[in-house]
């Protein structure tokens, strides 16, 4: 399974198998880079790679959190955290500023609040995307965190009974966490007022 040079949109496109293997991933990189202890901590090959990170809406803990890991892992990060201060202020579309941005980077992390901007940026670019959160539509970082937590906390994933409330239709972190947990063995069952629940 190769992980390596694709983009991260929606977990849909992921299979459980690649799910886990992210989720392994991520428990050997907390340990190499310390987040549990500069005791723990581990020397590893810098990335040497630049994280191009364009957040079109505000975002105070997924950008820094972003930025933190490239920097962490050896890399270096560019950007804005403000969409008024690129030429998209000017009337340049989406799918130019991707065009343009992907020759400044390796890897690309976009939050946006239209729906399906980040499969834009996929479809425009030439660098891996991540999706940072699209409109309403999804946040598979956040799922990812969520499941990776859920997994240190519970010690597996499969079997569990996950209840997720409030407001379902408009949540793209419920939404990813409910693609997530399903493919990974949960039960998931909503709760929220009708007009929230799809």
């Amino acid at each position: 399974m190769a992980l390596k040079g694709r983009s991260l949109i929606s977990l849909r496109d992921f299979t459980c198998a690649e799910i886990r293997t992210i989720l392994d991933l991520s428990r050997l990189m907390a340990e190499a880079i310390g987040l549990e202890g500069a005791a723990k901590r581990q020397s590893f090959e810098p990335m040497e790679a630049i994280l191009a990170a364009l957040f079109f809406e505000p975002s105070t803990r997924t950008r820094l959190s972003f930025e933190s890991a490239m920097l962490r892992l050896g890399g270096q990060v560019l950007g804005f955290a403000d969409a008024s201060s690129s030429s998209v202020s000017k009337g340049e579309t989406l799918a130019d500023t991707i065009r343009v941005v992907t020759g400044y980077c390796d890897i690309m992390v976009i939050r946006h609040p239209v729906m399906g901007a980040a499969k834009v940026a996929a479809d425009y670019g030439s660098v891996p995307v991540i999706n940072a959160g699209d409109g309403a539509h999804e946040h598979p970082t956040q799922a990812l965190l969520d499941m990776f937590t859920i997994r240190e906390k519970k010690g597996r994933i499969e079997g569990l009974n996950v209840t997720i409330l409030g407001d379902i239709l408009y949540s793209r972190v419920a939404r990813s966490d409910i693609w997530a947990l399903t493919k990974l063995g949960a039960k998931v069952t909503l709760c929220g007022p009708s007009t929230l629940v799809p």
